[in-house]
């Protein structure tokens, strides 16, 4: 058996993200989400559980992009 195949129900990645990064994924998925036709129901049924892991639309919404990309750019240069 091949040690390296992510099995059904496992997790397969985990991901630390800053709330620009989450935005950004939030926005492109459900961007993906929203573009995918009722002939893609389970590419559709991934993405909406991908979705249900991030927090809700208005927690999305609250983050300032702007402030967000300059805080991190702020802190690149201070490093």
């Amino acid at each position: 058996m091949d040690d390296d195949v992510i099995h059904s129900g496992e997790t397969a990645y985990r991901l630390d993200l800053s709330a620009a990064q989450l935005k950004i994924v939030h926005t492109a998925l459900k961007s993906l989400f929203d573009d995918l036709g009722h002939d893609e129901h389970d590419v559709k049924d991934v993405v909406a559980s991908v979705l249900a892991k991030l927090p809700g639309e208005h927690s999305i919404r609250a983050i300032n992009l702007d402030q967000e990309l300059a805080r991190e750019g702020d802190d690149a240069g201070a490093g």
